[in-house]
């Protein structure tokens, strides 16, 4: 039986391994066997490397993935959008699956709460067969029940891994903040149809962070019709390419280092009141503490970008209740918001040149450089094409 690389996690804070595994020798019904085109490194896989989740070892990392379907199993015809699959066609799938019965899946309808909620690349260890079930690998095995998407032939692979599951998770959580406005103009207009993209019509938002979930968060922002966008972070080409990506100020930490100076900046630039809604997109506790001065008065705060545990911030209550703020978290994202990603990819490759952000391209054998090169700040966006050399 032929076999496939994968740069494989298997300790913490240690360097990626490179082994070979089997490929199945058949695919189960409703499964997918494919071969892996390109594997965006997430900062999520930095978190991961550093031990920050407490996931089971060994895990083949990546779960933001692009490849063109080997195998498919019975029954398995269409994708999630009911567009028909065949052998050959370049697809991309959602990271988790959800048992789609619990009390969250379907009284609640929040699957990210899913008790039996699974993530390729993060929750599926690759020691038992099929193994191949992260994106850091030359095919990548789909089990039963993954939401799988073609994706339109006028829509670049780096557009997609581009995004990655930074725009798909932007999406997610600034539909939550917008989520009674959204509501309103459903009623409004009658259909009782939520719209696509979240609505921060005339808002002053502040982005906190420049690395790819704030250049997502941005780009949903401008989309959804915010009036004015300031974007805190660093390093200066980061910042560049939050220019291009739509931001109308930005704020550069290493020129500003204080926290309180920030804030102080953030409300110069805001006629004194503070920004409408801050996005905290960038895993760092003391952020925290520091977004929520920057909001106005009943204002929006929401932490988008604390995925792992990247330890505590303290946080004054009376902050929260003297301005009156509105407090989000956010988890992840649903199956609808990559099919919401890809159609806003198609519509806007223009304004927003998420390809162009897929700056560094590693081989397999390279996965550790990746990595590093994602974790020192050094690339927009990193990615592992297995056939590189």
């Amino acid at each position: 039986m032929p076999g496939a690389k994968a740069s494989v996690l298997e300790r913490f804070a240690a360097p990626l391994r490179l082994r070979e595994f089997s490929l199945p020798s058949s695919v189960e019904p409703g499964g997918a066997l494919v071969r892996t085109e390109m594997a965006g490194i997430c900062g999520t896989d930095v978190h991961l490397w550093k031990g920050q989740l407490p996931i089971s070892l060994p895990v083949i990392l990546g779960h933001e993935t692009v490849g063109r379907i080997e195998q498919l199993g019975a029954g398995l015809e269409r994708d999630w959008t009911d567009q028909p699959l065949k052998i050959g066609d370049r697809v991309t799938w959602t990271s988790t699956t959800s048992c789609g019965e619990c009390y969250y899946c379907k009284v609640k309808r929040q699957p990210t709460r899913c008790p039996e909620r699974r993530a390729y690349g993060i929750g599926q260890r690759c020691d038992h067969p099929p193994h191949l079930l992260g994106g850091y690998a030359e095919f990548h095995y789909l089990r039963p029940r993954t939401n799988i998407f073609k994706i339109p032939d006028d829509l670049a692979t780096e557009a997609v891994i581009g995004a990655g599951c930074a725009l798909i998770t932007a999406i997610h959580g600034v539909e939550r903040i917008c989520i009674e406005r959204a509501r309103e103009a459903a009623a409004e207009e009658g259909t009782g149809k939520m719209p696509a993209l979240p609505s921060l019509w005339r808002d002053c938002v502040v982005v906190q962070g420049a690395g790819p979930v704030g250049i997502a968060a941005l780009a949903v922002a401008r989309r959804g019709g915010a009036r004015q966008i300031i974007v805190i972070g660093g390093p200066k080409h980061r910042l560049e390419m939050a220019g291009r990506f739509g931001a109308d100020l930005t704020i550069d930490i290493d020129e500003i280092a204080k926290p309180s100076a920030r804030v102080d900046a953030v409300r110069q630039l805001t006629g004194g009141y503070g920004a409408d809604a801050v996005l905290e997109c960038v895993g760092l506790p003391g952020a925290v503490t520091e977004g929520m001065e920057m909001c106005r008065d009943g204002g929006k705060y929401l932490v988008l970008g604390h995925y792992c545990d990247a330890g505590t911030a303290q946080v004054n209550p009376h902050v929260i209740t003297r301005k009156q703020l509105q407090v989000f978290g956010s988890w992840s994202s649903e199956p609808r918001h990559l099919g919401v990603a890809l159609g806003f990819l198609q519509a806007t490759s223009k304004a927003f040149p998420f390809a162009e952000t897929v700056t560094h391209r590693f081989s397999l054998e390279r996965a550790n450089e990746a990595l590093m090169t994602t974790a020192n700040w050094q690339s927009a966006k990193s990615v592992i094409v297995p056939s590189f050399k």
